[in-house]
Order: structure tokens, then C-alpha cells, then sequence
């Protein structure tokens, strides 16, 4: 839209990553989105949406899936920009602290429909529609399940996941990128393990390198009948057997599912290879028993993810992990991209699974608030390190 030179584009985007918080950015700028937190990305694209300074700048979940420190960071700077800018904006989200804190009229929609509209002071104090009152009322809250057990599930020693930098005509590295720096963990059966810190700290890169899905340095121990198997030595094929006692639940319920696979075909993908022995009507059965654990409709089966909301979806993505009977689970930001309601509905299936099936879980977020009614330990992340234990 500005048609700049290449030098002067370079510049701008170096100083919007500055404005949006985005670290190191003169040395992330050919980086690719694959390389980047979930965080970081959010960051870029919001970069992206400031560029051409908007008149009316519509931010849909702006601050979504960061922690609470840059969330405020990102808010300052669009409430910042809004009133130098003279630009009007539409925030659309499900955190309700975010329209308190920077509205100054809310709309409150359900079905499609608007159910409540007015000034924003009022609505948080004197709402009508029992919708609101229930959006206000809802949070996760409680204590993790009850468990006796010892018996350990999963433990890393030293654990590192480093990126070379490299510079010069010859590519040679001059440094690293310590995305996760010597960490040590144990999860045991039956309890959860909460991961916590700021956008870009090193969470999720820590549960891909324990799930084995990329390559690092120090040990993870996987205990299976009370036997240590030090997986971070295992290939491919060795890995095979375990992959359907340790699974991952992803952050974004809308780009985990594919849109080409019917809620059938999406719970059944993993029996088709862990479970190869099971029948067309063993394996509808285990899927309909599944659906109901999940509480989902069976009347689904046949039904797309472009017909269902994000937590139905999620469902859908537990499901099609719990189908295979794990004992471990990596759960990545399972409820940052739903409303307040039904992340309360998600965290209490969460925990009825876990108590029904003696589940450990590692569960990786930057709210505070979800974590404490899950986990029974907690590490805190930053730049790669933990920083605090208990």
C-alpha cells in the first residue's frame, strides 16, 4: 500500500516488531512463522494490521494465548495508537477482563444474535440477559483431582532444545537460541504437571521435545510397568509402540482438525494404526463410547469441524486422542482460544478423564487462573529455564 523501498520496508517492520514487543526482531525478520511461538506469531499479526495505520483497526482475539503481562503490553500500544491515530476499534474476544479494562461500549452476542448491548461499566455491573450473568459467573475454579499415586510416568533430566545462529557468507554459527535450557521434570500417574510463562519462554517447545516430535540434547524417561525407558534415545520405529500411550491436545481447535475428515474418520485415524486388529463395528463402537465420554453427541459422526464451535471442536480433538486408551497427555493450551463458559466445561472433562482413567498430564498455559484448578506441581518457564518449582 505504501510502495516503500526495500530498506525503508525493512526499517518499518523492525519498528512495528519493536512496538508489538517482539524480541530480537532484527534477527528474526527472514524467520519463517514455523519458527515462532504461538505468542510471536500473534505479535507479527498484529504488526501486520498496524502497518498502514487504519482508521478503523477490527482486532478479532488480538490477545489470544498470551500471557497476561503482554497482553497488557499489547493493549497499551493499540489504546496508544488509537488515540494518536484518531482510529476506531472493534475488539472482539472472549476475555472478559480485556472489554473491561478497554471498552468503552460492549456488545454481547450468543447464537448469532445480540443479546445485550450498552455502556461497558454498566454491563459489568447490572447485567440483564441471563447469558451475560452466566459469562460473568463463569471461571475455572476448584482444586486438581484427588491421587495417592507415586508411581512415576514421565521424567526429563537436563533436557536442551538449541538453534544455531548463523551468520556470514559461510553460514557459520556464531551462537544459539536456547529454547529450552536444562530442564527437569517428573509426572507422575494420576497428577498433572502445570507449565507456565510468557509468550516465546520455551512451553511449547518443551512438550514437542518430549513428545519427540523435535530433536534435543539431555534424557526424557518414559516409565511403562514400572520400567524406565529413556526415549530421548529411541528412533522412529522404537517410538512407534509408545505413540499411543503419550499424546498432545493442541491450542487452536479450529487448525488441529482437518476439514477434510469427518468426526468419524478424524476419532478413528489413530485406530487405523495403533488399533489395525479391531473391527469396522469394534471400531465404530469405540468410537461412539469415546464421543460419549467427551460428551458429544453420537448423532455426529458424519458431521464436518466446519459445522461445530471451538469447543466442540476441542472435544473433538480429545476424543480422537482418549479413543486410544493413553496414560500420558500433553495438553498445549487447551482452552486459551474459548470463552470463559466453556473453558469451565473443558477443564471439568479434563479432570474427569484424568480421574476415570488415572491420567497424567503436562499442561502448558499462561493463565494462571485454569492452571491452578488442574495441576498439582508447577514450573514456571522463562527464556528456556525454570525459574521457579513447586
Amino acid at each position: 500500500h505504501k510502495k516503500l523501498p526495500n530498506k525503508e520496508a525493512d526499517d518499518r517492520a523492525m519498528e512495528l516488531l519493536d512496538l508489538v514487543g517482539f524480541k530480537d526482531g532484527k534477527n528474526r525478520l527472514k524467520d519463517y512463522p514455523h519458527q515462532l511461538s504461538g505468542g510471536q506469531k500473534q505479535r507479527v499479526m498484529i504488526a501486520m494490521a498496524l502497518a498502514n495505520d487504519p482508521d478503523l483497526l477490527i482486532a478479532d482475539e488480538p490477545t489470544t494465548a498470551l500471557d497476561v503481562t503482554i497482553q497488557a503490553q499489547i493493549l497499551n500500544l493499540l489504546k496508544k495508537l488509537q488515540t494518536k491515530l484518531k482510529m476506531s476499534l472493534i475488539i472482539i474476544t472472549h476475555d472478559l477482563t480485556i472489554i473491561k479494562n478497554i471498552t468503552d461500549r460492549v456488545v454481547v452476542m450468543t447464537d448469532g444474535k445480540i443479546v445485550e448491548s450498552g455502556k461497558t461499566k454498566l454491563i459489568f455491573s447490572k447485567p440483564k440477559h441471563s447469558y451475560t450473568k452466566k459469562l460473568l459467573a463463569s471461571e475455572p475454579k476448584g482444586k486438581p483431582v484427588k491421587t495417592k499415586s507415586k508411581n512415576p510416568l514421565l521424567s526429563t533430566k537436563d533436557l536442551k532444545v538449541w538453534y544455531p545462529i548463523k551468520k556470514g557468507f559461510l553460514k557459520r554459527t556464531t551462537g544459539f537460541i536456547k529454547a529450552v535450557n536444562k530442564v527437569n521434570i517428573n509426572v507422575f500417574e494420576g497428577q498433572t504437571l502445570g507449565i507456565v510463562g510468557e509468550s516465546g519462554s520455551g512451553k511449547t517447545t518443551l512438550g514437542m521435545a518430549i513428545l519427540r516430535l523435535i530433536k534435543s540434547n539431555g534424557e526424557i524417561n518414559f516409565f511403562q510397568k514400572k520400567q524406565k525407558l529413556s526415549i530421548n534415545k529411541f528412533d522412529f520405529k522404537q517410538m512407534k509402540p509408545l505413540r499411543s500411550e503419550i499424546q498432545v491436545v493442541f491450542q487452536d481447535p479450529f487448525g488441529s482438525l482437518s476439514p477434510r475428515l469427518s468426526v468419524k474418520e478424524i476419532i478413528g485415524e489413530g485406530l487405523e494404526i495403533h488399533k489395525k486388529d479391531l473391527t469396522e463395528k469394534n471400531r465404530e463402537k469405540l468410537i461412539l463410547d469415546t464421543l460419549r465420554k467427551v460428551e458429544l453427541d453420537t448423532t455426529i459422526l458424519n458431521r464436518y469441524p466446519h459445522e461445530f464451535s471451538g469447543g466442540q471442536r476441542q472435544r473433538i480433538g480429545i476424543a480422537r486422542v482418549i479413543v486410544l486408551k493413553p496414560r500420558f497427555l500433553i495438553l498445549d493450551e487447551p482452552t486459551s482460544a474459548l470463552d470463559l463458559s466453556v473453558q469451565l466445561q473443558i477443564v471439568n472433562l479434563l479432570k474427569k478423564l484424568q480421574k476415570e482413567n488415572n491420567l497424567g498430564y503436562i499442561f502448558i498455559s499462561h493463565d494462571l487462573r485454569v492452571v491452578q484448578s488442574l495441576a498439582h506441581q508447577l514450573i514456571v518457564l522463562k527464556n528456556g529455564k525454570v525459574v521457579e518449582s513447586g
